[in-house]
C-alpha cells in the first residue's frame, strides 16, 4: 500500500500535482494532516512532524526530491522520468538534486531579506546565480528537460507558481512557469486541495 501524508498549500501539494500527472491518484491513500507555519505535525509519522512523507509498504520516504524520484521509479510507464539508460537520466536526476541543494537555501535566504554572506554563496549560490542556471536552460527550450514537461518541473515550478514574489522575473521563466500552471492537472490538485483546506478548517471549529 502507498500512503501520502499531506497538507494542504504546503510543499506536499505539488506531490498531489505529480501523483494527478502519473495518473496514480488512485493507487495512493490520502492522509492529510495539519501543519501550522515553523511547526511539526502531530500526525504525521515523519521523524520531524514534517509533510510530504510517502510511505510504501511499510517503508518511509521522505523528502520532496526523494518522493518524485521515488514515484516516478513506481510509475514509469507516465513518462515523466528518464529511464535508467535514457541519455537524460543525468540532467534529470541534476535538476532534482539542484532543488534542495541549491533553490530552496537560496530562496529561504532570499526571502529573509538577509544579506547572504560569502560562505553562503560559494556554498549555495547567489538568487542572481540561480537565475542564471534556470534561464540558460529555459531560454533555449521551454522546460528543464527540454521540448518535454518531465517532474522536475513539478519539483521546481511548484513554489515559483505559488509564491510569485520569489520568481526569478527572467521573461524565459516565467514563460515557463506559465506553461506548467495551465497544465490541466495542476489546475485540478490547486482546487482540490482547497476544498481540502476548508474541509480541516472546518473540522479545527
Amino acid at each position: 500500500m502507498i500512503r501520502l501524508y499531506h497538507c494542504p498549500q504546503t510543499r506536499s501539494t505539488r506531490i498531489l500535482w505529480l501523483l494527478e500527472e502519473l495518473g496514480a491518484r488512485d493507487q495512493v491513500q490520502l492522509e492529510l494532516v495539519s501543519i501550522r507555519p515553523g511547526q511539526s505535525a502531530p500526525k504525521s509519522p515523519h521523524t520531524e512532524g514534517k509533510v510530504p512523507l510517502l510511505e510504501h509498504d511499510g517503508v518511509m520516504i521522505r523528502e520532496s526530491g526523494a518522493i518524485v524520484q521515488y514515484l516516478n521509479d513506481l510509475f514509469p510507464d507516465a513518462g515523466l522520468a528518464p529511464g535508467i539508460s535514457d541519455k537524460e537520466r543525468g540532467a534529470y536526476l541534476s535538476w532534482l538534486h539542484y532543488y534542495g541543494g541549491v533553490i530552496e537555501p537560496v530562496l529561504t535566504m532570499h526571502m529573509s531579506s538577509m544579506e547572504p554572506d560569502k560562505l553562503f554563496t560559494s556554498t549555495f549560490r547567489g538568487f542572481e546565480e540561480m537565475e542564471a542556471c534556470l534561464n540558460d536552460q529555459l531560454s533555449k527550450h521551454p522546460f528543464l528537460l527540454g521540448d518535454h514537461f518531465s517532474a522536475a518541473d513539478i519539483l521546481i515550478a511548484a513554489p515559483f507558481i505559488w509564491f510569485p514574489v520569489m520568481a526569478p522575473k527572467a521573461g524565459a521563466i516565467q514563460s515557463w512557469l506559465q506553461r506548467c500552471a495551465t497544465r490541466p492537472a495542476f489546475a485540478k490538485v490547486t482546487e482540490e486541495d482547497t476544498e481540502f483546506q476548508t474541509k480541516m478548517k472546518n473540522l479545527a471549529h
